[in-house]
Parts: C-alpha cells; structure tokens; sequence
C-alpha cells in the first residue's frame, strides 16, 4: 500500500471529520484522480519523443497525445499535429505521484516559497503549474526542458474542503487564505 494512502486511511480522515465538522465518514473529501498535462507546443519529433518518455518516467504511464483541433495559419499549426499529453492517474499510482510530488519534487525547486492558493477552481479542485518537469528526481538528465499542469480532483465540493485535504497530505500552500 502506498505510504500517503495508508496515512490517509488511518489519520487524515478522521482529521478531516473534525476539522470539516463532518459525521459520515463517507462525506470526507478524498482524492479521486490527478490529471498531468503537459503541452509542448510545435517541437520536433526528436523533442516531442523526449518530452513524452520524460512524462511517462514521472508517471508510470504511457502519456496520451494531444492533437490540434484546428488550423491557425499565424501559429503554423495544423490539424492533427500533436501539441500536447496527459495521464490520468488513479490508484495507487495517483497515491505515489502524489507523495513524490509533495514530498521530493515540490522542494527542489529554486526559491521555493510554497504553492499559489489560486488554483482553486470552486468545485474541489485544485490545478497547479509547475514551470520545469525536470524537479521530478526521476529525470536525471532531461535535454529538453517543458512545463506542466497538475489537477488534483477532489470529491469536495468546496475550495475549503479541497485546501483542507491538501493540506493535510502535506501540501505546503504559501501564505495564508
């Protein structure tokens, strides 16, 4: 079992219960996926072929491709061409993403002061950037160099219920709000 998995089974929810005032243990929010994007844009195909290995090393999971739904001459984009990926994570593989993310990736990176509270979208969900993949200790030498998003989707329905269980795994948000 993962380690954030279990930690949730036998301490955060009963943390939560209190804190959120809940009485029926299925109510607490939980994790249910995490969604990883990472758009890189037109890139060659040598480029791309990285980026996607790089995003299947920090997940675990073969990356689906994104493709241009559209033309748009001012941009040289065509449709069809490939302009992104994305996991879906869930499972234990959501659970050990996560830990990493919180745990390993989040302090690498340079001046690091804690995560923006904006990324709350008012249903539960909290959405983070991350400006260089290469944090993920996983990559050792990464020639290319991308962002990516990071969707964390709740079963709350609130941005305090989501904060909340953020916070209780450990996500270190910046400030106060």
């Amino acid at each position: 079992m993962a380690r954030l998995k279990d930690e949730y089974a036998n301490r955060m929810v009963a943390e939560l219960e209190k804190k959120l005032g809940i009485t029926n243990r299925m109510l607490v929010p939980r994790l249910q996926k995490i969604v990883i994007n990472m758009g890189f844009g037109i890139v060659s195909k040598d480029e791309q072929k990285t980026l996607v290995d790089d995003l299947a090393t920090i997940t675990g999971q073969k990356p689906m491709l994104c493709r241009a739904k559209k033309s748009i001459s001012n941009f040289k984009l065509r449709e069809g061409m490939v302009i992104g990926a994305k996991v879906t994570l869930r499972g234990m593989r959501m659970w050990e993403f996560a830990d990493r993310l919180i745990s390993a990736a989040l302090p690498r990176i340079r001046d690091f002061r804690g995560v923006p509270n904006r990324g709350f979208d008012g249903a539960g969900n909290y959405t983070l950037g991350i400006k260089e993949h290469t944090i993920f200790p996983e990559l050792v030498d990464s020639a290319v160099h991308s962002g990516m998003d990071v969707t964390f989707v709740t079963s709350s329905t609130d941005n305090a219920a989501c904060r909340e269980l953020l916070v209780s795994m450990g996500m270190p948000f910046a400030g106060r709000s």
